[in-house]
């Protein structure tokens, strides 16, 4: 039996956060990635939704003996989607691969939610290691949803896997949120 991979376009691209095998460059296509508000937190999710045309960069990963749980429960508010041979990677064959998306009844366009830095750290990180800064600027520029109001909680970290940046790369995050004209508010 061959195991299952996933496909990773936020914080599963930074290998620091996770102990899955076999990690690799690929790229979904036919989706984008979003910033996205539910009623499951107070903070919206960086998910991926259909968009013909479009393309995320990402790595795929094994899921050893086919086993999703710990996965499923990291991935909590997510929906576990088969990605349908839309995932292109370099390699030997993957005969399954499955991403995770918030479910479109599950998307609100109301609310006070934010997105958290120390999240959006872990994810650019993420990028710059794979990827490179170009990788990051892809990352910034095929992202939706930067009018939502981001969280400055570096000092105390609200996301549960947050990472240590580098004075670079914390520079770098910064400087395209500037660009971007992103409300950063300061924790409390």
């Amino acid at each position: 039996m061959t195991d299952p991979y996933f496909f990773g376009y936020g914080s599963l691209v930074n290998q620091d956060t996770h102990i899955y095998p076999n990690a690799r460059h690929a790229t979904l296509k036919d989706w984008r990635r979003a910033w996205v508000r539910t009623d499951v937190r107070d903070v919206v999710f960086l998910t991926a939704v259909p968009e013909l045309g479009h393309q995320i960069a990402g790595l795929i990963a094994a899921v050893p003996d086919a086993d999703w749980a710990a996965l499923d429960l990291r991935e909590g508010g997510y929906q576990r989607v088969s990605s349908d041979g839309k995932v292109g990677h370099v390699g030997d064959p993957v005969h399954e691969i499955a991403h995770y998306a918030v479910a479109a009844t599950d998307m609100r366009n109301d609310g006070q939610h934010v997105i958290l830095l120390s999240y959006l750290d872990v994810v650019v990180q993420g990028y710059l290691r794979e990827f490179g800064e170009a990788g990051v600027q892809a990352f910034f520029d095929t992202t939706d949803g930067w009018d939502t109001p981001i969280l400055n909680d570096r000092a105390v970290p609200k996301y549960p896997r947050a990472q240590v940046l580098s004075e670079n790369e914390t520079q770098l995050v910064d400087q395209h949120l500037t660009r971007l004209s992103a409300c950063v508010q300061q924790g409390h």
